[in-house]
């Protein structure tokens, strides 16, 4: 059983370790997947599978070396997991599967232009972006795994420059309104008390 969910904390961290890259691929060329006729997600989803391959066969060497091992560290991983699946559903208010799916970033005539920063979003600008962060740090502690402690580092570096371009993207789409919102309220980190 722990061996399945080791193996399975390897494979979902993989996958969570690439959502930055797949947004990278998007945020500083959205104005030319806008333009491209048809979906890009015909491209960049199997791109994106691609990166899972790929960083599945990188640290495959690796998948079953373990920093600690003990049955007792699933207690707070329950505790980030839970923490995660919360945060998924606090930021599913105000935002519309359009937006959460990032489809005003790439398809043209998706253009949704409304700023939510009430609920969640005013204590924190990338609530899902914490939710990954949980999840992930969910599978690292509860698996012990180096790997899945390096592939969280991953998707910390690589996300915090996703944010940049994403929030440079927002502030070109709503102005001094996003500037003001980005100076209020962290990105990541959330604040306890607006």
């Amino acid at each position: 059983m722990l061996a399945a969910l080791r193996t399975l904390g390897w494979i979902a961290c993989v996958v969570y370790s690439t959502i930055p890259l797949f947004w990278l691929t998007i945020h500083p060329r959205a104005h030319i997947w806008r333009q491209r006729p048809g979906s890009p997600y015909k491209i960049l989803v199997p791109l994106w599978i691609l990166t899972w391959i790929a960083t599945a066969a990188i640290t495959y060497p690796w998948r079953a070396l373990r920093v600690y091992a003990t049955p007792w560290a699933w207690l707070p991983a329950a505790f980030l997991f839970a923490l995660g699946f919360l945060l998924y559903r606090f930021s599913r208010g105000g935002f519309s599967s359009t937006q959460l799916y990032g489809l005003p970033e790439v398809l043209p005539g998706h253009h949704e232009q409304r700023l939510v920063t009430t609920g969640i979003r005013a204590r924190v600008r990338h609530p899902v972006y914490l939710a990954h962060l949980c999840e992930m740090l969910a599978w690292s502690v509860g698996t012990g795994l180096v790997v899945c402690w390096a592939l969280t580092a991953l998707a910390v570096a690589t996300g915090a420059l996703m944010i940049r371009m994403e929030d440079a993207e927002l502030e070109k789409r709503f102005g001094g309104e996003y500037i003001a919102y980005r100076r209020r309220v962290h990105a990541v980190l959330p604040r306890l008390r607006t």
